[in-house]
């Protein structure tokens, strides 16, 4: 059993911000494979299962992103070393998107959560850049709140499909 975990906010005033990648990349894959989403109060997160890999959006709030993931692992007895994470990273230019097997949390609020709720860092993630240089404009928070860019949602489409096949590799690794 595998478990793949999209990075965001739950409310739809954050949705296509540079936060909420990970859910972006989620709901594109969901559509293009024809899945669907179901709530999980339980585990407070909107999750799908398909065949041995479950898929999950946290519905706390960016940083406790921990708790949905430690509740799915624990009770599906899935090891870090199958559970994939998919989020935002500001260092890496947008449209960069870099696979670590495991690492430390960099700055992300989301895996320190999620480093801190399993107790280690040797977790895969999928880090999906956001970089560019409007951050030094606006700041961190401001920047990972904000939308994307017409220029780069125009660019989103192509690089989801990217980030699709990188998600069917990790599945089937």
């Amino acid at each position: 059993m595998k478990l793949i975990v999209g990075f965001g906010n739950p409310e739809s005033k954050y949705n296509f911000t540079r936060h909420n990648f990970g859910f972006l990349a989620l709901d594109f894959y969901a559509k293009i494979k024809d899945l669907s989403w179901e709530k999980n109060p339980k585990f407070n997160a909107i999750w799908l299962r398909s065949d041995n890999v479950i898929f999950i959006k946290p519905q706390t709030y960016y940083n406790e992103v921990g708790k949905a993931i430690q509740a799915f692992s624990h009770f599906y007895k899935i090891k870090p070393e199958h559970i994939t994470i998919i989020c935002d990273d500001f260092n890496l230019k947008f449209g960069e998107v870099r696979y670590r097997k495991n690492g430390s949390a960099g700055g992300n609020n989301g895996l320190k959560s999620t480093i801190s709720e399993l107790n280690t860092s040797e977790f895969p993630r999928l880090r999906l850049g956001t970089g560019s240089d409007l951050r030094k404009k606006t700041g961190d928070v401001d920047f990972v709140l904000s939308k994307f860019t017409p220029e780069e949602k125009e660019k989103l489409p192509e690089l989801l499909r990217e980030i699709c096949k990188r998600i069917d590799e990790i599945i089937t690794e």
